[in-house]
């Protein structure tokens, strides 16, 4: 007899708050401030226009949202996200789990430690901003300052650098002064707080 309890893909894809119920409660209460909203995923996943095998990668991934909802939206493409919290990175890989989505998954570790020059294309919601704003915070189980918000910023424009011609940036709230010079401004959306970037 079919179980009728099961939620499918299409049943979280309706809605943030049907996406949301994917994550404890804990995390549900920080999705406004914290989790990629499902339109954005999808404006983004269209930008992309990414091909098979093109891999994009979301630094700071959080609970996983942005990857799961977009490997949703462009089936062809594999979305990669990368979080230094433990316990974030499980409940992504959980949340994968139930949505079945075979083009997503999650890495444990700081932007630092990864080859940038591996993905094609960027996702970005200003995973920094905690460093430099304490009621922005999502817990204190890591490292918070000034001097590691301008370390990662480095570390982003030299990574953001030396990727080629053509390479695009989805931002979603991140100044603009973020992202190198390099890069043309093709569109925004959401009021300004949603750019679409791509390196002459």
């Amino acid at each position: 007899m079919e179980n009728k309890n099961v939620l499918t893909m299409a049943d979280y894809m309706q809605s943030d708050e049907a996406f949301d119920q994917l994550f404890p409660q804990s995390m549900r209460s920080l999705a406004r401030r914290h989790w990629t909203p499902l339109h954005v995923a999808k404006q983004a996943a269209e930008f992309y226009e990414a091909g098979q095998g093109c891999k994009i990668l979301d630094i700071g991934s959080g609970v996983g949202k942005f990857c799961l909802a977009a490997a949703a939206y462009a089936p062809d493409a594999y979305f990669f996200g990368v979080e230094q919290r433990p316990l974030l990175v499980d409940y992504a890989q959980q949340a994968r789990g139930k949505l079945g989505v075979p083009n997503a998954s999650f890495i444990e570790a700081n932007f630092t430690q990864i080859d940038m020059k591996r993905y094609d294309h960027f996702y970005f919601y200003n995973s920094f901003h905690e460093n430099i704003d304490d009621s922005d915070r999502i817990d204190e189980r890591i490292s918070y300052s000034f001097s590691l918000y301008d370390f990662y910023i480095r570390q982003l424009h030299k990574g953001f650098k030396s990727m080629p011609s053509g390479t695009k940036i989805v931002t979603f709230h991140t100044l603009w002064n973020e992202i190198p010079r390099e890069y043309r401004l093709e569109k925004t959306s959401e009021n300004g707080a949603l750019n679409f970037w791509i390196k002459r």
